[in-house]
């Protein structure tokens, strides 16, 4: 899988058998991704190489910059070598049309962010709180998908992370028809890079928005995947974990049906429930 996976040695200790033996494991990789708005940085995260065009458009659309595809003119690696003399693939330029209006530079996220967060360098909570420019289509008070279908989305979600399966250390987004028909799926060392990972496909593709779909991530629910689905007008967020009490607040605000510990037979709808039948 390229560099998607990194092998390491690692001392195996099985503490019942009483047996130690080095190993070599997988590993997900991990590296950073500068975002380059024309020539000038914008932000730099942490994730898992693969689907960085994916990612970089995703994150865009997420940040409140785009909303369609023709505001996006292009997306191309920037040159770039490790101390080996490899192309590093690890910075992306894209190039905005002219009348896109660029961030402040005070918005601007001139920090590393880890693969576990999502909005660390905003200048503010205020500025996370974007509007999208689509809304949820669906009527919250119409069935969308039903519970049994519903409840059955992580284990179609994890049968099919090859990325996971590997190394055990990724996250997962799904974006799932109403009948449970898994439509995209993306892996990430980060919950909200593998959410804009997909978002950013179903963008670059001219999907959004994207009314009567679920999206099903395999971590906890954040604010900033509730942002992240509303910004991509989704109707459904669900998650095997618990929600943030500001997620949940603005699943509420936003028209977001947000649903939590998604596991076997149970789960627990917070928000907008009249759309799970």
């Amino acid at each position: 899988m390229g560099r998607l996976v990194q092998r390491v040695k690692a001392l195996k200790i099985d503490v019942a058998g009483g047996r130690r033996v080095v190993r070599e494991e997988a590993l997900a990789a991990e590296e950073p991704l500068e975002i380059r708005l024309g020539n000038e940085s914008f932000s730099v995260t942490m994730r898992t190489p693969g689907d960085d065009f994916d990612l970089v458009a995703g994150f865009l659309l997420s940040e409140g910059i785009i909303f369609e595809p023709a505001q996006l003119i292009s997306l191309r690696f920037c040159a770039g070598e490790d101390e080996n003399g490899q192309q590093t693939f690890n910075v992306v330029e894209a190039q905005l049309r002219p009348d896109v209006a660029m961030p402040l530079p005070a918005a601007h996220r001139h920090v590393t962010t880890s693969s576990a967060c999502g909005i660390c360098g905003t200048a503010s909570i205020d500025a996370v709180r974007k509007s999208s420019h689509f809304g949820i289509g669906a009527d919250p008070d119409e069935p969308l998908i039903e519970a049994s279908v519903l409840a059955g989305l992580p284990d179609t979600l994890r049968e099919q992370q090859k990325l996971f399966e590997k190394t055990g250390g990724v996250h997962a987004a799904g974006l799932f028809a109403a009948d449970g028909e898994l439509l995209s799926l993306r892996e990430d060392v980060g919950r909200h890079n593998a959410v804009d990972k997909v978002v950013g496909a179903a963008f670059r593709d001219k999907q959004l928005p994207l009314a009567n779909t679920i999206l099903q991530v395999s971590g906890r629910a954040s604010f900033e995947l509730v942002q992240k689905a509303a910004m991509a007008g989704v109707p459904v967020l669900a998650a095997v974990s618990a929600p943030s009490s500001l997620a949940v607040e603005l699943a509420q605000e936003s028209g977001v049906t947000l649903v939590g510990f998604s596991r076997g037979k149970t789960m627990n709808v917070y928000t907008h429930p009249g759309r799970v039948g």
